[in-house]
């Protein structure tokens, strides 16, 4: 019998090795830190991008490291181009800010805030006045990493007249539906007295004055109602189409101004479906435009009165505070006379109104309806005419 030569050593063990230790174990166990700092950047980069401010990561010398979508956006260049590369070539004059990350750099400052003037890549639009917080992460020092947040001077002061209006009106709706709720019991005592007075036969020449108290009380029931009515029901939400939404409202407008008023329209075919309660955008809508078509009626009597109807799609907008990456827009615009610059800023205020004959509602019940959605309104005044803007946020 042939025997087989015996197996080599090394050979035995190159056949035993895939059943002990697989060889791309220990290359596998190296890898991992690797993975998890690449999840955490991600992470990172991802929570940073939900942020509504702009942010840079940088290091003391000027090198930047991450830069967030808000940033991109506003200065029109890819993070491509603005990682690895020095920050200071993002400002018109980087005085303050090699002044900040050397105070950082020597441990002189925890945070550091300045104002300075970013350059867009955008033509016609190359310089972004911003205000600049810079903050160490970590230990100050010379390897120290730095944040920098920056936010638009306009934009926050926009959003500061927003918190201050919204908060003036929550308040105001508040007083109202408190007063509403006190004028409403008595009003069916007086209402009750009333036909009681008129109805007794030796009173028969009272009864066109108790005719009088019943008609005012109605009216004053009517308004208290009208207070109370967008808060005592929650929003139906179903899927909605915007577009279905505006022309309900063009055709109800134009049947109560059939002569002289032309409704343009000028819709983004492309916008979604979204959830929302049909008949209280509807109402919102149709409060802004008639509020529109009724400020017109001079060029109704002259035959050139003009409502536009637009909606469009705005990304990374804030809403109520928060960052919001898509949401609906409706614009409508008007070649009135504009908004009195004495009611501007308290158009959206319950009982405030620019007319003679008008109640102070309907624009107040739009602003109620559209922030029931999540979103606002807001009135622009041109020597055009009036711009009323509708957001709502698509989710």
């Amino acid at each position: 019998m042939k025997r087989l030569p015996a197996t080599p050593p090394h050979a035995a063990s190159a056949r035993q090795a895939p059943a002990s230790r697989p060889p791309h174990a220990p290359m596998a166990r190296r890898r991992e830190p690797e993975q998890r700092g690449a999840l955490l950047v991600s992470g990172v980069r991802e929570a940073y991008d939900q942020l509504a401010t702009m942010v840079a990561i940088v290091q003391t010398d000027g090198a930047c490291l991450l830069v967030n979508s808000a940033l991109e956006n506003a200065v029109r260049q890819s993070r491509r181009k603005l990682e690895g590369h020095a920050v200071f070539d993002w400002f018109t004059d980087a005085a303050p800010l090699r002044e900040a990350l050397g105070r950082v750099a020597e441990g002189l400052v925890i945070v550091s805030r300045f104002e300075a003037t970013l350059r867009c890549h955008l033509p016609g639009l190359f310089e972004l006045p911003v205000h600049v917080i810079a903050s160490p992460l970590g230990p100050a020092g010379a390897s120290a990493h730095v944040m920098l947040e920056m936010l638009e001077l306009e934009q926050q002061a926009r959003l500061d007249r927003e918190e201050r209006a919204d908060r003036v009106v929550r308040e105001h709706k508040e007083l109202l539906r408190n007063l509403a709720h006190e004028v409403k019991n008595p009003l069916g005592g007086i209402r009750g007295a009333a036909q009681l007075l008129g109805m007794e036969p030796a009173r028969q020449d009272v009864r066109a004055y108790t005719n009088v108290i019943i008609h005012e009380v109605d009216r004053l029931q009517s308004l208290v109602d009208r207070l109370l009515a967008p808060h005592q029901h929650a929003p139906v939400l179903t899927a909605v189409n915007i577009h279905e939404i505006c022309e309900h409202v063009c055709a109800l407008i134009l049947a109560e101004f059939p002569q002289g008023l032309r409704v343009e329209r000028d819709y983004d075919v492309s916008l979604p479906e979204f959830d929302g309660d049909r008949e209280r955008l509807i109402q919102a809508l149709l409060n802004v435009v008639r509020n529109a078509a009724q400020a017109l009626a001079e060029r109704i009597m002259a035959g050139d009165a003009r409502i536009v109807l637009r909606t469009r799609i705005a990304r990374q907008v804030t809403l109520g505070g928060k960052l919001c990456r898509l949401a609906l827009q409706v614009q409508i615009e008007d070649n009135g006379p504009g908004v009195p610059d004495a009611l501007r800023g308290r158009i959206f205020q319950p009982l405030v109104s620019g007319r003679e004959d008008g109640s102070g509602l309907g624009l107040t019940l739009a602003q109620t309806f559209v922030q029931q959605h999540g979103g606002t309104i807001a009135c622009h005044s041109t020597a055009e005419g009036a711009r009323f803007e509708l957001m709502v946020p698509l989710r």
